[in-house]
């Protein structure tokens, strides 16, 4: 796939994926919803790091840190909201 098709499909994705959290985040604040949004967020972490940045096939750990990061960030989220809920 050329260069050009992958960052209009990453761009397409990010687009569908904002609109989806703006939804969700609407839809009401549920412990459910936020997993949701954030599972979104996730995504478009995923798409960013493997489509924009292109490090698919960068060494290991420069991937791992960069998709790592993002779920930590999510991880601590869901667990401040489980708490104040």
């Amino acid at each position: 796939m050329s260069a050009s098709r992958t960052l209009i499909l990453c761009w397409l994705g990010l687009a569908v994926l904002s609109v989806a959290s703006v939804q969700l985040g609407n839809a009401g604040a549920t412990l459910l919803m936020a997993s949701a949004v954030l599972l979104s967020a996730l995504g478009k972490a995923w798409l960013i790091t493997d489509g924009f940045m292109e490090l698919r096939h960068a060494p290991r750990m420069w991937r791992w840190l960069l998709l790592g990061w993002p779920v930590a960030m999510a991880a601590g989220v869901l667990l401040a909201l489980q708490f104040s809920l």
